[in-house]
């Protein structure tokens, strides 16, 4: 398949090295800047590296845009270039915990369980159609980060690997909106009020 990645740090990078070793073609990625993993990972393999955003205006044509760790929109214009569309990893079981701080929002509400969900990026925030979840424990003493490295993340990458290899038997969900919640960025201090 031809693959487009979008996304930062440990989790787009992995991504980008499980495309490669699953055989298919990443004709480019999308990283914040030419620091981050993903951009320096794609560069040393000869693969396509753009290091800003917005996005840029001509990305290549693909199958598929893959965002992992993007925290960023994708417009319409974009997720048209791909013929299946962006597909994004959100770390929870939408239609709960939508927005950027999903993690945090999950231990702050000293919930037992999440997870993570691969889902049809659309024009709102983690709104689209679910494809595939996952779920796992949140233990009593779980950081964000280490919730994130033990279960989430490589969850994330779990998802995306079966969507590529399945993603013909793959029917999309609607999101249930009475189920839905949105929690703005997590900041410390105003919670303590």
């Amino acid at each position: 398949m031809k693959v487009l990645i979008i996304g930062q740090k440990w989790l787009a990078a992995q991504l980008l090295q499980q495309c490669i070793d699953d055989g298919h073609d990443v004709l480019a990625v999308v990283a914040p800047c030419s620091q981050d993993r993903l951009f320096q990972m794609a560069s040393n393999m000869g693969i396509l590296a753009f290091d800003h955003l917005p996005l840029p205006k001509m990305l290549p044509e693909s199958d598929v845009i893959l965002a992992a760790h993007a925290h960023i929109f994708i417009d319409s214009a974009t997720r048209q270039r791909a013929k299946l569309g962006a597909i994004g990893y959100h770390p929870s079981l939408l239609p709960r915990h939508r927005g950027r701080d999903a993690v945090r929002w999950a231990i702050h509400m000293r919930e037992a369980v999440t997870g993570g969900t691969l889902y049809q990026m659309d024009g709102g925030a983690d709104t689209g159609a679910i494809l595939l979840q996952d779920w796992c424990h949140i233990r009593s003493d779980d950081t964000a980060q280490s919730l994130w490295q033990r279960e989430l993340a490589p969850m994330g990458l779990h998802l995306f690997q079966r969507y590529l290899r399945d993603w013909k038997q793959i029917e999309p969900q609607p999101q249930d909106e009475s189920l839905a919640t949105f929690e703005p960025a997590f900041v410390k201090s105003k919670l303590a009020r």
